[in-house]
Formats: C-alpha cells, sequence, structure tokens
C-alpha cells in the first residue's frame, strides 16, 4: 500500500486498529485466482479469527501464500469548498479520507465444531458487550446452535505484518482542518471512533 510517512499508522496503535475490527475482506491467492469473502473478525493474540458460509468455496481451495485482510475503517468525501484556503487563493481540489489497513498472515480454515463455536461466542460477546440485554448463544436453541455451526466454516489469519494507513487531512493547515471537521459534523458522518487522530 503507498502511504506516505505523515499518514502512516504508528506501529504502537497498530494494535488498537486490528482490535477496532468488526467485518474485513479476506482476500486468498488460490489456483483459480483470487478469491474474497467479506466477514466478520476478532482480534486476539496476534490472529484474525472468523467464519464463512462452509458452502463458500473459498475455504476449499489452498491459500498460496499468505492471505491479505483488508480492514476499512471510516471514509468520507473531502469538499474543498471546506477548506479555509479556498477562499484565500482557491488552489484546492477534492479528497478522501479515509482508514485501512492490509493485514498480512497465514491462513488457516478450521472445520471444527469445537473451533467455529469458539469464535462465534467471542464474536457475539464483542458485539453483544455493552448492551443493555446483551444477546447470548445460549439464548438460542442447542439444536439450532448446532445446525447453525455446521453451516459454516472458521478461519484464522496468523498476522506477520500490517500495512495500516490514516488519512484524515493531517497534510492540512489548521484552518482546513477545522474547515474539514465543521463540514464532516454538518453531514453527519463518518463516525471515526478511535480511528482519528487529526
Amino acid at each position: 500500500m503507498y502511504t506516505p510517512a505523515h499518514f502512516a499508522v504508528p506501529d504502537d496503535e497498530v494494535e488498537a486498529v486490528l482490535s477496532d475490527v468488526g467485518a474485513a475482506d479476506l482476500v486468498t491467492a488460490t489456483p483459480e485466482g483470487l478469491r474474497a469473502t467479506l466477514l466478520p473478525l476478532v482480534y486476539a493474540d496476534g490472529r484474525l479469527r472468523g467464519h464463512l458460509a462452509r458452502n463458500n468455496d473459498q475455504w476449499r481451495l489452498p491459500v498460496l501464500g499468505e492471505g491479505m485482510v483488508i480492514v476499512r475503517g471510516p471514509d468520507a468525501y473531502i469538499s474543498p469548498s471546506w477548506y479555509a484556503a479556498k477562499a484565500e487563493h482557491g488552489r484546492v481540489v477534492p479528497t478522501w479520507n479515509y482508514v485501512t489497513a492490509h493485514v498480512y498472515g497465514k491462513v488457516t480454515f478450521h472445520d471444527s465444531a469445537e473451533w467455529v463455536d469458539r469464535v462465534v461466542r467471542d464474536l457475539t460477546d464483542k458485539h453483544e458487550r455493552g448492551r443493555a440485554e446483551p444477546w447470548s448463544v445460549d439464548d438460542a436453541p442447542r439444536k439450532f446452535v448446532e445446525g447453525q455451526l455446521r453451516a459454516i466454516v472458521g478461519v484464522e489469519v496468523e498476522v506477520t505484518r500490517v500495512e495500516a494507513k490514516r488519512k484524515v487531512s493531517q497534510n492540512r493547515p489548521e484552518a482546513d482542518r477545522a474547515g474539514v471537521v465543521a463540514g464532516l459534523r454538518a453531514t453527519g458522518k463518518p463516525r471515526w471512533r478511535g480511528w482519528s487522530r487529526s
């Protein structure tokens, strides 16, 4: 990924970026070409774990080399009309602000009911945490859960390297950055959460 130094995410912040992953694209090179699947993931102990549909052939095809997970944070169109520089000299153009990470590593698929049950519980706990009445896998009938688990396969990516980029107008003068913040607030999006340092 092309990442100028001023857009690079420092190594000490990469863990926070990975911990904030919801769903991301798993991309693998196979003998039949590239395959990609958007899937929910949870990060712990240097590994991204998730699941995909058993009927998805991606898990059956041998992975050539490393896999890549494309993690997307918030993104938004940035209008030059938000820049103070527009009124000063007019030498401004539209751009796009975004946060992304390309996560590389060894891909392993798991066809074990126990492994898949654990990752489903971890994903559920991650996303239900903080709700007034969190749902639990144990709230559903066990036979139903077992049927659902048979329909999915686990996937694990042992992370070997991460290329992360945060392009959030940090290369613009302070007055332009303030204009971007005001413009984004007026649109009501995006929700930058912990991804932004602007």
